[in-house]
């Protein structure tokens, strides 16, 4: 199985690239093949409809991205809360990747907070990220708050009692992500899930 997990912020060094490190190691020890795209740097160009045209540039920008997530059987959707927004870069992920990629694949949303925050980013990529490519969030999510003081290196410098909890809940929603990636699979080998005609969602 083959897992690509989103690590959604701009920022380098960031605490949702530190999450998303963690998720990587947890599945790999689990003998998951697990790999990061991190949005830090902000490698992807802005969405323009020159992408329609599928140019050398875009073509060159986008081709082991799409390769990667053709490949992957789930995902991992690693998001901040930024003024209660996902980043742009992320929604614009979600511009640039369709159907051919992420279509019928399950994903699981972690979003992760300085503070006591992280619902409005889980809301709004439930609401508006899907509709055309097809991704298929699990309806389990995970938000990590005061996320500085939990899945460290560092032990002394995590809350024990939170920093257990979330390395347990991280476990359990990872499972479930894995039996939706082996359920889900049959239906993406099916006939007839892809329409030209119906190729954007209402």
């Amino acid at each position: 199985m083959q897992i690509t997990i989103i690590s959604g912020s701009h920022r380098q060094h960031s605490q949702s690239e530190k999450v998303a490190k963690y998720v990587q190691n947890l599945l790999t020890t689990q003998g998951i093949q697990a790999e990061i795209f991190s949005l830090a740097g902000n490698p992807l160009p802005l969405w323009d409809e020159s992408i329609w045209d599928k140019n050398s540039e875009w073509n060159q920008i986008l081709a082991p991205l799409s390769a990667q997530l053709a490949a992957s059987d789930a995902l991992v959707i690693i998001t901040p809360e930024w003024h209660g927004q996902v980043p742009a870069g992320l929604k614009n992920f979600f511009l640039v990747c369709g159907q051919k990629e992420l279509a019928h694949k399950p994903a699981l949303i972690i979003a992760v907070s300085s503070s006591t925050g992280g619902a409005y980013p889980v809301a709004e990529l439930r609401m508006s990220s899907y509709k055309n490519n097809r991704i298929c969030y699990l309806p389990e999510h995970i938000i990590i708050r005061e996320v500085t003081n939990v899945l460290n290196e560092d032990a002394s410098t995590n809350d024990p009692e939170a920093d257990a909890y979330y390395r347990r809940r991280i476990h359990w929603a990872l499972g479930i992500l894995e039996r939706y990636a082996q359920a889900l699979a049959p239906v993406r080998a099916a006939d007839g899930l892809f329409n030209e005609e119906f190729r954007n969602g209402m």
